[in-house]
């Protein structure tokens, strides 16, 4: 199976699906054997640390949490929502664009 995802690293992304649905945000990183991206701002859960030393404190840390990549669609700033992106050749270069208004991704 291959491992290909349909957004990548820095993508400014909506969230379609789950309890963050409507989330716009960018891509902090990406799984593409796990299908799982991190998205900056959504999927924000609590984590208790425990202190490593005597200097460092511990307590409950808000963290964003990985989601599959299936519930997030890239987003378009002149559409103002998610779609999908069709590919164009510029100058010798492979380019993202939406399918919609023809905006660069």
């Amino acid at each position: 199976m291959a491992n290909k995802l349909h957004v990548k690293t820095g993508d400014q992304v909506i969230v379609a699906s789950g309890n963050a649905k409507g989330t716009i945000g960018k891509i902090v990183e990406v799984s593409p054997k796990e299908g799982k991206v991190i998205v900056e701002g959504a999927n924000i859960v609590k984590k208790h640390v425990k202190p490593r030393n005597a200097q460092q404190q511990g307590g409950i840390v808000e963290a964003p949490a990985a989601m599959y990549a299936c519930k997030v669609q890239l987003y378009c700033p002149k559409c103002k929502k998610g779609v999908r992106a069709a590919h164009k050749i510029e100058g010798g270069k492979k380019i993202r664009v939406c399918t919609k208004c023809g905006a660069e991704l």
